[in-house]
């Protein structure tokens, strides 16, 4: 697991990017790997608006969930590809601004891809959304699946990140997968 705080916990907040709906979970996770809801939700902006205001509404709800549960790391979801070029330059914009208010904030931040946060949940890099929402409310021992599915995949992106640690800390979370070594060397690529 990631380091914690003096609270003997660390908590992490988790953020599904998205212009439309920005699903946010916050977990607070014990070493034992033990996790508790502390926060779910969306951040949502209207699809008619001008992207300056969209962007700002997610800006604005970020940064009270930030104030609200102070995190020590906030992981966001990590897009490669989508066949949606609308979409992928959305979730891509919503990415930046999350990772925006957590260096505004000097909270760690770290991206993971879609399929670490399956795997990490629920032992599966192809699981589909009822399969992860499953594992979720199991994990944090929920009576119902966390709804919509931006917010359960807000929650396993924070479980996941607890669980595994950032993509480049190798010591508490092993040996990088090959999307993480393909992603780690595009960044050392792209710094030069």
């Amino acid at each position: 697991m990631a380091s914690g705080t003096s609270r003997g916990r660390l908590r992490v907040l988790g953020i599904d990017p998205g212009l439309t709906r920005c699903g946010v979970g916050v977990v607070d996770v014990a070493p034992d790997r033990s996790a508790t809801l502390v926060h779910v939700g969306v951040v949502r902006s209207d699809p008619g608006a001008p992207i300056e205001e969209r962007l700002a509404l997610i800006a604005a709800g970020l940064r009270a969930v930030l104030d609200a549960h102070s995190p020590d790391v906030v992981a966001v979801e990590r897009v490669f590809a989508q066949h949606n070029r609308a979409t992928v330059m959305g979730t891509a914009q919503a990415s930046g601004i999350a990772l925006l208010v957590a260096g505004e904030r000097g909270i760690a931040a770290a991206t993971h891809t879609p399929s670490e946060v399956k795997a990490a949940i629920t032992g599966y890099g192809n699981a589909d959304k009822r399969q992860v929402q499953t594992m979720v409310a199991r994990v944090l021992r929920l009576e119902e699946l966390p709804k919509p599915a931006d917010a359960a995949d807000a929650l396993a992106l924070a479980l996941c990140h607890a669980w595994r640690g950032a993509p480049s800390t190798t010591a508490a979370s092993g040996p990088l997968t090959p999307a993480q070594r393909a992603w780690a060397d595009a960044e050392r690529v792209a710094r030069r």
